[in-house]
């Protein structure tokens, strides 16, 4: 699945024009490479987001193509949110 996608199916971001635009800003790495909004996820890897002066890291859990609202915090782990 596409990452800008990922972002938005999992609720980490709300809309995928803003999650796209995150991912071309170079805001949002994964497993500490800067990733493009096209770049694929899979379980296991490691989502760093830098929103202004907060990071927010977390390990996706699992991948789906549709998540509800409750159980889209299934989709991820959070590492950490500073």
């Amino acid at each position: 699945m596409r990452l800008d996608k990922y972002l938005k199916v999992s609720r980490i971001i709300k809309r995928r024009t803003v999650a796209n635009e995150a991912c071309s800003a170079g805001r949002v790495t994964i497993n500490d490479k800067v990733a493009k909004p096209s770049t694929e996820v899979k379980e296991g890897d490691i989502i760093s987001i830098r929103l202004g002066a907060k990071l927010f890291t977390a390990e996706i859990v699992s991948v789906r193509e549709y998540a509800t609202k409750e159980n889209a915090d299934d989709m991820y782990r959070v590492i950490s949110n500073e």
